[in-house]
C-alpha cells in the first residue's frame, strides 16, 4: 500500500504526542480554502494526533486576527500577508508565526459585464468566446484613462490591505502601466496617485458590490468569483496561476507566544494539517482528483463556506469557468500540496515584503538582510520539518513529498510571472527595483 493510500485512513497509527493543549478553537473564512482546517477536522486528522478541534467562522480578516491575539482563537486559516504584516506593525502589531502553508493559487480577478464588454471593444482577440488566456490589463487601461481624465477612478475591490489578493491586483495592473496608487503615513487606504481606487470588501459580499456598481472589478478567492460567473453579473479575466505560478495564498497562523508554549500542540497540528493536504490533491492514475467532490460537499455546509456544491465545485475539481462558454481545465487552481507547497518557504515572506515595501506600505527602505532576518521570524520550516519526518516514521508521507534537510527555504529563481520579471528570494531589494511603479530602494 503506498503512502497516498495509506493516509485515506485518518486512524492510522499515528503516534501521538504529549500535547501541552488538547482542545483547540481555530477560525477561518468562508473561502473554499479553509479546505485544509476543515478536512483535517471532518476526516479525523486532528482526532489522529489528540487534538479536539472546534472551527469557526469568522466575520472578517481583522476580526480573525484580533481573536487569535487575544487567544479567543488558538490559531486560523490567514491570508499569507497577515502573520508579516502584524510581525512588523502595518497594521495590528503582534508577533504572528506559521508552519504551514494551506494552498497554492485559488483566485481570480472578475469585472463586470460592462468593463468586458470594454475590453473587448479594445482588443478583438477578447470577442471570442474562448479568448486567448492570460488576459492581461492592457485593454483595460483605456477605460481608465478615460474615467480619469473625466474626473473619475473606477473603484475596484480587494479583501484586505495585506492579502495576495491586493498585491496580486496591483502587480496586474501595474503590468499594464496602471498604477494602483501608494500607501503613505497618512494614506492607509492606499490611493495616493492612483489612476483606480482600489478598496477593502469581505470576500463574500464581492458579486453584490459587482452587480450594484460599487466596483467595477476585484480580486477575491472561491467561490466568488464562480458565483459572478453562475449569476451572470461578470467575467473572471485572470487567475493568480497567471499573474505568478504557483504563488502562497493562505496560511495557518498564530502567536510567537502561543507556539512558544505550545510547542508539541503545534507539531501535532501540523500533522494534521499535512495529511489533510495530501488527502485533498490525492489523485487516481489518470490524475483526476479522487477526493475533491467530497470536499466540495463538505465545505458547502453552512457552518463552512456555505456556498452551492455545483459553485464550489467549479473551481475546486480541476476546472474554473471564466465564462459559461469559456470552461477551462485548470488542474492546479487550487494546489493544497504538491509541489513542495505547503512547506514554509522564507522566499515566500521575502516576496510579500517586496509587495509591502513596492506600494509604501512599509514606508521607508529597509536593508536586505532585514527582509531576510524578518520572514525567518515568521515561517517555522523547522516545526513542519518535525512533523512530516514524524509522518515518514508513521508511513503517512514519503521523504520526497517535502525538501531534504539540506533546503535553505529559498525557492528557485522564477519568472513565471504575468509581465516575466524574475524573482529571485534571495536578492529582495534588487527584485523591488525592477519593477517599474512603486518604490525603489538603493541595493
Amino acid at each position: 500500500m503506498g503512502a497516498a493510500s495509506l493516509i485515506s485512513s485518518p486512524l492510522l497509527m499515528a503516534e501521538q504526542l504529549d500535547v501541552e493543549k488538547d482542545t483547540l478553537k481555530f477560525g477561518f473564512i468562508k473561502l473554499t480554502d479553509c479546505a485544509p482546517i476543515v478536512i483535517a477536522k471532518e476526516k479525523g486528522f486532528f482526532e489522529a494526533e489528540g487534538l479536539q478541534v472546534e472551527v469557526v467562522a469568522q466575520p472578517n480578516w481583522k476580526q480573525l486576527l484580533d481573536n487569535v491575539i487575544t487567544g479567543e482563537l488558538d490559531g486560523a486559516h490567514m491570508l499569507s500577508g497577515q502573520p508579516i504584516a502584524a510581525t512588523i506593525g502595518f497594521g495590528t502589531k503582534a508577533h504572528i508565526v506559521t508552519p504551514y502553508t494551506l494552498d497554492l493559487n485559488g483566485n481570480a480577478i472578475t469585472v463586470s459585464n460592462a468593463i468586458w464588454e470594454g475590453m473587448q471593444e479594445n482588443d478583438e482577440a477578447l470577442q471570442s468566446d474562448t479568448p486567448p488566456h492570460p488576459i492581461t490589463a492592457d485593454s483595460l487601461k483605456p477605460m481608465v484613462v478615460e474615467a480619469k481624465e473625466d474626473g473619475q477612478k473606477l473603484p475596484m475591490g480587494m479583501v484586505f490591505p495585506v492579502s495576495t489578493h491586493n498585491y496580486e491586483f496591483r502587480y496586474w495592473l501595474a503590468a499594464a502601466g496602471i498604477h494602483p496608487g501608494m500607501y503613505t503615513s497618512t494614506d492607509l487606504k492606499g490611493f495616493t496617485d492612483g489612476d483606480i481606487e482600489l478598496s477593502t470588501t469581505p470576500p463574500p459580499q464581492m458579486p453584490a458590490t459587482l452587480e450594484s456598481g460599487k466596483n467595477v472589478a476585484y480580486c477575491v478567492g472561491e467561490p466568488w468569483n464562480q458565483q459572478a460567473v453562475t449569476k451572470g453579473i461578470g467575467v473572471p479575466v485572470v487567475t493568480n496561476y497567471d499573474i505568478w505560478k504557483n504563488n502562497p495564498e493562505k496560511v495557518f497562523g498564530v502567536t510567537k507566544q502561543w507556539a512558544d508554549e505550545n510547542p508539541l500542540t503545534l507539531i501535532a497540528v501540523t500533522k494534521a494539517l499535512i495529511k489533510a493536504g495530501k488527502w485533498l490533491d490525492e489523485t487516481s492514475a489518470d490524475g483526476s482528483l479522487v477526493n475533491r467532490e467530497e470536499a466540495c460537499r463538505i465545505l458547502s455546509q453552512p457552518n463552512y463556506v456555505g456556498a452551492d456544491f455545483d459553485v464550489i465545485k467549479n473551481s475546486m475539481t480541476g476546472f474554473f469557468y471564466f465564462q459559461k462558454t469559456d470552461k477551462r481545465p485548470m488542474p492546479d487552481f487550487n494546489v493544497f500540496f504538491k509541489y513542495n507547497g505547503t512547506y514554509p518557504h522564507y522566499s515566500d515572506g521575502v516576496w510579500f515584503l517586496t509587495q509591502m515595501r513596492r506600494w509604501g506600505q512599509i514606508t521607508e527602505a529597509k536593508s536586505e538582510a532585514w527582509y531576510h532576518e524578518t520572514a525567518k521570524s515568521v515561517y517555522l520550516p523547522d516545526v513542519y520539518r518535525k512533523a512530516a519526518d514524524m509522518l515518514v516514521a508513521e508511513g503517512a508521507l514519503a521523504a520526497s513529498d517535502y525538501p531534504s534537510a539540506e533546503y535553505d527555504g529559498y525557492k528557485p529563481a522564477t519568472a513565471d510571472f504575468i509581465d516575466g520579471v524574475s524573482f529571485d528570494g534571495k536578492q529582495a531589494i534588487k527584485y523591488l527595483n525592477s519593477h517599474k511603479i512603486g518604490n525603489k530602494d538603493p541595493e
